[in-house]
């Protein structure tokens, strides 16, 4: 342990020395009081780093606020983010001038010219102020700037009692992370505002344990869904990430949690389903625990049991968190299902969305479907991006989503 924290001490000492380089020569110009200013904010992140290690070491944590500390983490990280994007055309630089080194040695025709370097330098900084603003900005402003997304999702056979039926998804609350109640208070508005005849929460009410939700279960228990509000779990509210003292208290806060869902208004679906009937008509309503088709992820979820005696005349809606759950087996063994609703991705909380031209995230490169609407033969798939954050406290492109999908004839 010891040994890699060294290695990582050494990793940072080197990012920030080497990234040093540029900034040197980029505020060579300057006034004095500019230098000390940019100086300043250069090592800032350094400063961080060191507070939070010291922190972590000489006191206990719980004396930083929690949302200090989360601020605190986010911006040593992108202080270094920033560094190590810079740090090629410092050694675009370095190699340069060796290689003018080399050949000066053997000619007298080669000149140094020191506005090259400056021009690398500011184009250094450049990019690496590109992260840096961004993921700034995205804390500052984004974090809980929630978007509604509306879309009309045709279902093969829908009867008319279910034409317009509208469904309220929201996923991923991770309260844990919440560093304000005032926006998510807001949010409460925004959905209530939708008028859902079903409310579907598809799982990570929390990041680690079931306390984190405690202060937010009353402005939650304001969501209604008209004919019902019903939730699973995710992959983070089985308390896995979590070094617990015993089997037996990690058991015991997962049986907190799913009072605290019953205490909101939801009803929890394990492996379970309801039906609910509208004017004769039936909707099934599946839910399944946690399922990934990666290893690195549970897989508590078991489709076959929540599917066990689900009405072949209803219209089959299935809440499972992992998107991957879909290609995996829903898709293969059960074309019953029309509507599949997920989330967990978050869309990476990083990306760029235009709509008809440009749709791009890192999640692409780990899940095939990792945000919206995914389409194949008469089965549909919707990923949602997420209510909340995990780690990083902001998005930068991929906001914060709340969903409404209504039915509508194919």
């Amino acid at each position: 342990m010891a040994l890699r924290l060294i290695i990582f001490l050494l990793v940072l000492a080197g990012i920030d020395l080497y990234s040093y380089q540029w900034f040197r020569h980029l505020i060579q110009p300057f006034s004095n009081t500019w230098k000390l200013f940019w100086t300043v904010i250069f090592w800032s992140g350094t400063l961080m780093t060191i507070l939070l290690l010291l922190s972590s070491w000489i006191t206990n944590k719980d004396i930083i606020p929690h949302s200090v500390l989360m601020y605190l983490r986010a911006y040593a990280f992108i202080s270094y983010f920033a560094k190590l994007v810079s740090v090629p055309f410092v050694l675009i630089d370095d190699l340069r001038r060796g290689t003018g080194y080399v050949i000066k040695r053997f000619t007298s025709d080669y000149n140094y010219s020191p506005s090259r370097s400056r021009f690398i330098s500011t184009l250094g900084a450049v990019i690496a102020g590109i992260p840096f603003t961004s993921l700034i900005y995205g804390m500052a402003r984004n974090a809980y700037r929630y978007q509604v997304r509306k879309l009309k999702i045709p279902i093969k056979d829908l009867p008319a009692a279910l034409q317009g039926l509208r469904i309220v998804q929201i996923s991923d609350i991770h309260s844990g992370s919440f560093t304000a109640k005032s926006p998510v208070k807001k949010s409460i508005e925004l959905i209530n505002d939708l008028k859902p005849d079903l409310l579907l929460f598809t799982g990570d009410l929390v990041n680690y344990k079931a306390e984190e939700i405690v202060p937010y279960i009353d402005i939650f228990s304001q969501l209604k869904g008209k004919y019902g509000s019903y939730s699973i779990f995710g992959n983070h509210d089985y308390g896995d990430y979590v070094q617990w003292p015993s089997k037996e208290e990690k058991a015991a806060n997962l049986e907190v949690l799913k009072k605290h869902h019953a205490d909101i208004g939801w009803k929890l679906l394990l492996n379970q389903h309801d039906v609910v009937t509208i004017q004769d008509q039936k909707l099934s309503i599946i839910g399944v625990e946690n399922f990934s088709a990666s290893r690195r992820f549970s897989k508590y979820g078991s489709l076959s049991k929540a599917y066990e005696g689900v009405p072949q005349d209803s219209i089959q809606l299935l809440m499972s968190h992992d998107p991957s759950h879909w290609h995996y087996e829903v898709t293969k063994e059960y074309k019953n299902i029309a509507l599949t609703m997920s989330g967990h991705t978050h869309g990476f909380q990083f990306g760029i969305e235009v709509p008809g031209y440009i749709k791009w995230s890192p999640s692409q490169y780990m899940y095939k479907e990792w945000a919206g609407l995914y389409t194949e033969g008469d089965q549909h798939l919707y990923v949602n991006r997420g209510f909340g954050f995990l780690a990083y406290p902001g998005r930068v492109g991929i906001l914060p989503e709340i969903t409404l999908l209504e039915l509508v004839s194919a």
